[in-house]
């Protein structure tokens, strides 16, 4: 069993995988740049590291990282999600050192990191892919007679990308004009490389994905999906476990297209599968992230199966100790991203300090995150601050409870998602659990919300009084 990590990453998945080393014995190792020197990660792990001056290049130097695990006696690194997370080189680098990288080898990396050769992997493995471009476009000419074969929309689609970049629906072949440049320049200085490829758009879509694991024995499971529909500019607000949307069988299907997809790349360790379900319910394969999602914690708790535990535990090369018939999914699940963001304003991010935090609690209640009171957010990083993870037996009830939890959470000092999410939950139709990745743009009066002083203000306000009498 591995006995030390260290984790690459800052923030609130570093401190979830520290946590995770704790309880399974293993010491950790946190990095960081000197504007995290104060994040809560470096205070969870055994030991911390620093990266110098530079906010982001010392977490994006492989090299380096690899160097400060085998120096410091790390037989493991887990690289969470970001950064590196999918970097094949970084993997290749690990292997040659010695160290176990905790996720899948550099070869799957690679080929699911660029999304034609997925694609075509996926057609071989009979797993349906949308319309396409059989390969990445040579250049604008290419492109508009592929679209014109596809068919108006289309998505003009980064080969290496991810996270929602380099990507632009193109309603007409003037959009595709105007965009091509913009998406080769996005692609270029993103992910390094220029090279994109076409999509069939598929209106109105349900993003639904699928958990995966497998072990180094040919063993691979599925563990359930996750609707990650509503989302902004193709970045995730609030992910579900399982899906409100889909019945028994189409749940069965999808988790078998998964684990097919897994199988047809030799994948190991844990891995996403994602999805699109167009308005005739029909499942094509959009992309396969190599590495943990920020959204795992509704599949842990609608299955009670640890991943991060798991993830360590395959890279030491132990067995899966689940069959997929024992892993069972009990009640829902909802996860809201708290960004330090302003709904109201664009949702321009909203750095500074964190002048009051407290989370919420209760049954079925969890909170990953990196923050505390007094705590200033760096503004060179992603604006999530904190996940509120929310379980209850059935759909009415984690709605409610979902609710409740939004209200009592209290983070002051910067503008954030919070009021916008608990709009979000109210409307009729999210509730309905029918909803598609057009939601949010769908509903621009869900942002004109006015902070009630029985949600958030009251809060403060009582926090105040008890810290005032508190003489703190």
């Amino acid at each position: 069993m591995i006995k030390k990590v260290l984790i690459a990453n800052r923030g609130e998945i570093a401190v979830r995988i520290a946590r995770a080393c704790t309880e399974m014995g293993i010491r950790s190792a946190a990095v960081y740049a000197d504007a995290d020197r104060y994040s809560l990660h470096v205070k969870k792990a055994d030991e911390s590291y620093s990266l110098g001056p530079d906010t982001v290049a010392g977490y994006l130097n492989a090299h380096r990282l690899v160097n400060l695990a085998v120096a410091t006696g790390c037989d493991a690194l887990h690289p969470g999600y970001g950064f590196l997370a999918e970097n094949a080189e970084l993997a290749e680098i690990c292997a040659r050192r010695g160290v176990r990288f905790i996720g899948p080898d550099a070869g799957v990396i690679r080929k699911m990191g660029d999304k034609t050769e997925a694609r075509a992997t996926m057609r071989a493995a009979n797993v349906p892919v949308t319309p396409g471009s059989d390969g990445n476009v040579e250049g604008l000419d290419e492109a508009l007679v592929v679209a014109e074969r596809l068919g108006y929309p289309v998505m003009l689609k980064a080969t290496s990308g991810g996270g929602g970049r380099g990507i632009r629906r193109c309603d007409s072949a003037e959009d595709l004009r105007r965009s091509y440049d913009r998406v080769i320049s996005e692609a270029s200085k993103a992910f390094g490389s220029a090279e994109v490829f076409l999509e069939k758009y598929v209106t109105n879509p349900r993003h639904i994905e699928v958990q995966v694991l497998a072990d180094h024995h040919g063993n691979v499971i599925h563990l359930f999906e996750r609707d990650c529909s509503i989302q902004r500019r193709h970045q995730k607000l609030i992910e579900i476990a399982p899906s409100p949307q889909l019945n028994d069988a189409q749940r069965s299907h999808i988790g078998e297209l998964a684990v097919r997809a897994a199988q047809a790349v030799g994948y190991r360790n844990a891995g996403t599968v994602e999805f699109l379900m167009d308005a005739d319910d029909n499942f094509y394969f959009m992309e396969m992230n190599t590495r943990l999602q920020v959204e795992h914690p509704v599949t842990e708790a609608i299955t009670g199966v640890d991943i991060v535990q798991e993830q360590i535990r395959i890279a030491s090369g132990v067995k899966l100790r689940y069959r997929q018939e024992q892993i069972e999914r009990r009640g829902y699940a909802i996860e809201f991203r708290i960004n330090a963001e302003d709904p109201k304003n664009d949702f321009l991010p909203s750095f500074g300090r964190i002048t009051r935090y407290f989370a919420p609690g209760g049954p079925g209640v969890r909170t990953d995150g990196a923050i505390y009171t007094g705590y200033e957010i760096p503004p060179y990083y992603d604006s999530m601050c904190a996940k509120l993870i929310i379980w209850a037996l059935d759909w009415d009830a984690v709605l409610d409870r979902s609710a409740r939890a939004l209200r009592d959470i209290g983070v002051f000092g910067v503008k954030t998602t919070i009021p916008y999410q608990l709009e979000i939950i109210k409307s009729a139709e999210f509730q309905s659990g029918k909803f598609d990745t057009g939601f949010v743009e769908a509903h621009p009066e869900l942002t004109e919300y006015s902070v009630r002083r029985s949600d958030h203000h009251a809060a403060a306000a009582i926090a105040a009084a008890i810290a005032a009498n508190m003489g703190l």
